[in-house]
């Protein structure tokens, strides 16, 4: 008999596969009392695990796939810094120390101190940083408890054409499996915007998450069926089910290949208007692909990864070292730099102070950068320094103020003029923008319009922002929704804003790669698109069946309309022509 389970499509795909059932759960953790003379033993088997977890780690990372996108080695990256962090390393040793305790329980003690500060804040970005919290404590149990023998169980286990059922998965164990050619996911945990969802569309592989209980129900070996669009699962599908199933996953494939046939294809759409189509990117294995996907251009380089996994701040050569082999690669193509956006979910190791009551509210993006010139004019001057070998654009992240950007442009005039008194050719051909992911910023686009050459809409933060929910708590992430009416507002005010006043606007969060919401933003008068080097030659199938001038009028009847199941009819016809999930 056929069981069906609902979750979150989190990266589409259909699986049909058997099961394996991933059961990660540690043995229990003891306290026991050990005498003055083990101490200096306790602390070697504490550092040990330490150096295991990272070895094991490093090895992942260096089996990252060169096509994949920077969100897999961003992960993997996280949590070596983590295990590297002095803060996070000595204070076990501490608790070893002053209380007597075997390594296991110090290791349990400190966990349950840093759980329970994130678990105090009301973020919208904690829910993450506390399961990389999880994942590395648990991997340094685990080398602890075993030797590490769980892991070595997922390095000799075949993964090849089963899909996985486990209450969550590490980055390190999604990439171990996709090399091994895992057909698919389902978690007990997680949302649209969890590790395990990221890493499966970045590695293309169908996953489901927030599937509660499923390893109650779902047995070790029995026939899987998984649609990563819709979020279903069926458990020993019949023979109807199995035959439908897999003529779609045989129609899925040939429209993948298909999509590689457009590679050279200009964006244009039927009625001639052409559309830009940029990436975003965070590492150099991002220009790569970016390469194979035949963008016009970088619409997002986010620079906070230069701070990444180091003890130190990168230079002003680093920073000009990376932005000048990026322009290279581009090829006269434009690189827009996002200034660095420290502070939230993202914190250099050599930069960590107290932690701050409500980060994504705090000190970051723009205000951080105000407030420490020491951090933001090295990165400054490179810019301007690299501006003279291609296209570059300066991105101000976290905007809230005209006083912002004020600031900003005077403190650019400043550095310029100090690079030029030094002695240093100066790129003239710049333009400077501002990213609208705040609620405030979005209301008065009209006046950061008329100060900035360009504009951004970040919707991954102005959508939670604007509906208060955290995107990736599993209780309220049902709430994230991009095609609420407020938030379609406020990115039509935006692209009015920047259109009024003739200056180009893109959009940059998730939502621009999603090919179901392409037509909409058209019909909202968007132009320019930013989005994953995966999600490109998708969009671009879009555009070319779309005619702009048919899209306008319902997408503002759209966004006039707030009956929800009206606006999904509305947004299907809008893709009637068009073999898009749901």
């Amino acid at each position: 008999m056929s069981l069906m389970f609902n979750g979150i499509g989190v990266s589409r795909g259909i699986g049909i596969a058997p099961a394996r059932t991933l059961q990660r759960e540690l043995g229990e953790i003891r306290e026991t009392p050990i005498e003055r003379n083990q101490v200096s033993g306790e602390i070697r088997r504490f550092q040990r695990a330490i150096k295991t977890a990272t070895r094991e780690l490093t090895a992942v990372e260096k089996n990252i796939p060169e096509s994949a996108t920077s969100d897999i080695r961003a992960f993997i990256e996280t949590h070596l810094l983590m295990l590297a962090d002095e803060a996070f390393v000595n204070r076990p040793k501490d608790i070893i120390k002053e209380q007597l305790v075997n390594a296991e329980w110090a290791v349990h003690t400190h966990r349950e101190s840093i759980i329970e500060v994130f678990e105090a804040m009301e973020d919208p970005y904690l829910a993450t940083r506390k399961n990389d919290v999880n994942h590395v404590v648990d991997s340094v149990l685990r080398a602890l408890q075993k030797g590490n023998a769980l892991r070595n169980a997922l390095e000799e286990s075949d993964w090849n054409g089963v899909i996985v059922v486990a209450d969550d998965l590490t980055p390190a164990d999604t990439v171990q499996m996709q090399t091994q050619g895992v057909a698919g996911f389902i978690t007990e945990t997680g949302g649209h915007l969890s590790h395990t969802a990221i890493l499966a569309r970045s590695l293309g592989i169908p996953a489901i998450v927030g599937v509660h209980e499923a390893r109650r129900y779902i047995l070790d070996g029995e026939e899987l069926l998984i649609d990563g669009s819709n979020g279903l699962v069926s458990a020993a599908p019949d023979e109807k089910s199995l035959a439908d199933y897999r003529k779609r996953q045989r129609e899925q494939r040939r429209a993948a290949k298909a999509l590689e046939t457009l590679r050279d294809a200009p964006a244009k759409a039927r009625s001639g208007e052409k559309i830009g189509l940029y990436a975003n990117i965070e590492i150099d294995d991002d220009v790569k692909a970016l390469k194979r996907a035949n963008a016009v251009g970088v619409g997002l380089y986010r620079t906070e990864f230069l701070y990444m996994n180091r003890d130190d701040i990168p230079t002003e050569e680093e920073h000009y070292r990376n932005y000048t082999r990026i322009l290279r690669a581009l090829r006269g193509a434009p690189l827009t730099i996002r200034t660095v956006d420290l502070g939230a979910d993202k914190e250099a190791s050599s930069m960590q102070g107290p932690l701050a009551h409500n980060p994504a509210l705090g000190l970051r993006g723009i205000r951080r950068s105000l407030k420490e010139p020491a951090l933001f004019v090295p990165q400054l001057r490179a810019i301007l320094r690299a501006a003279t070998k291609g296209s570059v654009n300066i991105l101000l992240p976290m905007l809230t103020s005209l006083d912002e950007v004020r600031q900003t442009r005077a403190l650019i005039a400043q550095t310029r003029d100090a690079l030029i008194a030094e002695g240093y050719k100066i790129g003239e051909d710049y333009r400077i923008g501002g990213m609208i992911e705040v609620p405030a910023a979005a209301i008065a686009a009209d006046q950061f319009a008329a100060e900035l050459d360009f504009l951004s809409i970040g919707t991954n933060d102005l959508i939670q922002y604007t509906l208060a929910i955290d995107r990736i708590d599993d209780h309220v992430n049902y709430l994230y929704d991009p095609l609420h009416p407020a938030v379609l507002m406020l990115v039509k005010a935006s692209i009015d804003a920047g259109n009024k006043r003739g200056i180009p606007v893109s959009l940059c969060g998730e939502m621009a790669g999603e090919p179901r919401f392409i037509r909409l933003l058209l019909g909202l008068g968007l132009r320019d698109f930013s989005m994953p080097v995966n999600s490109l030659l998708a969009a671009k199938q879009v555009i070319l069946k779309s005619r702009l001038k048919d899209l306008r009028p319902k997408a503002l009847a759209f966004v006039r309309t707030t009956d929800a199941n009206k606006r999904n009819e509305l947004l299907d016809a809008m893709n009637h022509d068009l073999d898009l999930p749901h």
